[in-house]
């Protein structure tokens, strides 16, 4: 009896400290998965010494995805190259790089940025890249593509679209119309240019098409730079904008050859000086890579996304935006 009773009095106080221990703790329970670091995974080939393919898909963009539950932690996309260019240098089976693109372009600084990473990519490590434009790499993405040593377009690529665009808004009228007025409080005649708020003013647009001016010299600068035959001058008629077929960028000298993508990795192996090699391509757990033609997944990522749609790609603060984009 005495035996039975210690023993319930032992179970008391245990039950009496686990709610005491669960009473004073807090249960922090995160929605969104840790981002855990790149793996690998081969998809094509065989041998020690590989090809990575890497990724420039959708709207070019520092700007970080989020789904409309507002849950993400995917990284923004010039994150995300920067991460897969970094891991590649470190691995020394790591040979040549392809760009898969299939981007309308993006803003002026992100296409800018990627340009660079890769740049560095190639003066540090002395491997070659390949771009190979899918449906389409237009304007930014375009301007990505330069950056590789080889482009190949695939037979149904749309390209092109070489300019600068801002993206700005007015609403002026329509809030007339229901009565409400700009009240804005500046210090100079200029600190409001470009507001959705008001008309803009021939003086704002003459400065604003002065900063366009100088981004699209550059885009000239940089394609003149990579792409042998392609002077500044010579490319002035084919930068008005337009969008071309892959013949057409062929025959312009945009791109080096039209073909596929396996096509793009042969090429890839002959500037290595590879007679085999595995085709590669990095991805967060859970992502679905199979074959050379597997899509990044935001699933890898821990992205809530109902729509999957970026809705902050296109709606901003009104604020005008720089792009190098197709945007019909």
């Amino acid at each position: 009896m005495k035996r039975e009773y210690l023993f319930s009095i032992s179970v008391t106080v245990l039950v009496l400290c686990l709610i005491f221990t669960l009473g004073c703790s807090f249960i922090s329970v995160s929605l969104v998965p840790t981002i855990e670091p790149l793996r690998e995974t081969a998809v094509a080939g065989s041998g020690k010494n590989k090809i990575l393919v890497i990724d420039v898909s959708g709207i070019i963009s520092e700007t970080k995805r989020q789904g409309l539950a507002g849950l993400s932690d995917e990284p923004d996309m010039v994150a995300l190259i920067k991460e897969e260019l970094k891991t590649a240098a470190r691995d020394k089976y790591i040979k040549a790089i392809i760009l898969r693109i299939n981007s309308p372009g993006g803003t002026v600084t992100a296409s800018d940025m990627i340009y660079h990473e890769i740049e560095q990519f190639k003066k540090g490590t002395d491997r070659k890249v390949i771009a190979c434009i899918m449906d389409l790499g237009a304007s930014g993405g375009y301007y990505v593509a330069v950056s590789a040593d080889k482009i190949i377009a695939h037979p149904t690529t749309v390209t092109g679209s070489i300019g600068v665009i801002m993206l700005n808004l007015s609403m002026e009228g329509l809030l007339q119309k229901i009565g409400v007025k700009d009240t804005s409080i500046k210090t100079g005649e200029y600190k409001d240019m470009g507001s959705p708020l008001k008309t803009m003013t021939d003086d704002e647009r003459k400065i604003f098409q002065g900063v366009m001016d100088t981004l699209y010299e550059r885009f000239l600068m940089v394609i003149a730079e990579n792409r042998k035959g392609l002077t500044p001058e010579k490319l002035r008629s084919l930068a008005d904008g337009r969008i071309y077929t892959a013949q057409q960028a062929l025959e312009y000298g945009l791109v080096d050859r039209i073909g596929y993508l396996d096509e793009a990795i042969s090429l890839a192996k002959e500037e290595a000086g590879l007679t085999e090699a595995s085709i590669v391509m990095y991805h967060r757990p859970g992502a679905y890579k199979n074959n050379i033609y597997s899509q990044l997944s935001s699933a890898g990522f821990g992205t809530i996304n109902l729509l999957n749609i970026d809705l902050k790609t296109f709606v901003n603060s009104g604020t005008p935006s720089f792009m190098y984009l197709w945007a019909p």
